[in-house]
């Protein structure tokens, strides 16, 4: 049998932040191929950019260091598994699927963090 090892992430690197409206959020999340998810977790929905794999950027990985360009977050008190946007610009209600990650140690520990910013 092969080995596995689990190997956590030991530092994120969140190199911009922005508090937005969820609604702001939503339309972001709205592409030419359909939308994109967003994560829940803590009371806080969230959407993140990472940075390109880059060779230092695989190096910090592999040490566990991950880099984030930037995250955008509001806060969600409940989670709920899809969010509706009613654009008339898209001329439907588009339908967004929220992903409950609260049981990512990564996650929850970054929302609890993200809780502790001034807005």
């Amino acid at each position: 049998m092969a080995k596995i090892t689990f190997s956590p992430t030991k530092e994120l690197v969140i190199h911009d932040i922005v508090r937005v409206e969820i609604d702001d959020m939503l339309r972001g999340r709205v592409t030419p191929a359909g939308t994109m998810p967003l994560y829940w977790c803590n009371g806080i929905v969230f959407a993140f950019s990472s940075l390109p794999m880059t060779e230092g950027v695989v190096a910090d990985y592999i040490k566990g260091t991950i880099h984030w360009l930037e995250i955008q977050y509001a806060s969600m008190p409940d989670y709920t598994p899809v969010l509706s946007l009613n654009e008339d610009e898209y001329k439907t209600v588009m339908k967004i699927r929220i992903i409950d990650t609260s049981k990512s140690a990564l996650h929850s520990d970054l929302t609890k963090w993200l809780k502790t910013l001034k807005a």
